[in-house]
């Protein structure tokens, strides 16, 4: 992505198996196999392990938070999910996945969480967090408020690496841009 072009970053651009000719969970291994071929590999390239984030839009966020706090997904490959240094969703479902809910035959309009919604794995030891939307007016439905019950949940937990933006003004594809911007931004503050 342009935005991320030349700022420093080395970028692990990654795609993943698609519904319906997958079903849950196939495309969240898909991510954490990407996530642990990076762990494995970034060192190669010259980039340093100990400084992976996983960031990703929409799907791509509900990806990267399923991969950082279930850690179930990437302990099959012996890596410690806590080792990410940083998760950056941007306008991800924090909920069961619309997608998942979609598989099953179940109502978009009504939230599950269960052991494909990242919330059910929030945890006070997780990797810090920032979770960006775009402006609650004109995001997908509740997708500011899931991601803001997501930052309320880790808080009553302990966790205190987390922090909430709602951008003002950009909607659900429009908030990618800005998103990226803000998300190197904390980067760099994380790598002081």
């Amino acid at each position: 992505p342009l935005e991320l072009k030349e700022k420093g970053v080395a970028v692990v651009a990654v795609n993943y198996r698609l519904s319906p000719k997958v079903k849950a969970p196939g495309y969240i291994e898909d991510a954490a196999e990407a996530v642990a071929w990076t762990f494995s590999h970034i060192a190669s390239y010259g980039g340093d392990p100990s400084k992976i984030y996983v960031s990703g839009h929409s799907a791509g966020g509900y990806l990267a938070l399923m991969v950082g706090l279930d850690s179930s997904y990437l302990r099959k490959y012996g890596i410690d999910a806590n080792h990410i240094k940083g998760l950056a969703p941007i306008s991800g479902q924090t909920n069961t996945h619309y997608t998942i809910k979609k598989e099953r035959g179940q109502s978009m309009a009504i939230p599950q969480i269960d052991q494909y919604a990242p919330l059910s794995f929030a945890r006070k030891n997780a990797p810090p967090i920032l979770l960006i939307t775009g402006d609650a007016g004109l995001e997908l439905p509740a997708r500011y408020e899931e991601n803001a019950h997501l930052a309320a949940i880790l808080k009553q937990l302990g966790h205190t690496k987390a922090a909430l933006y709602q951008l003002q003004g950009f909607d659900h594809g429009a908030v990618y841009a800005p998103g990226c911007l803000l998300m190197l931004k904390w980067i760099k503050e994380m790598e002081k």
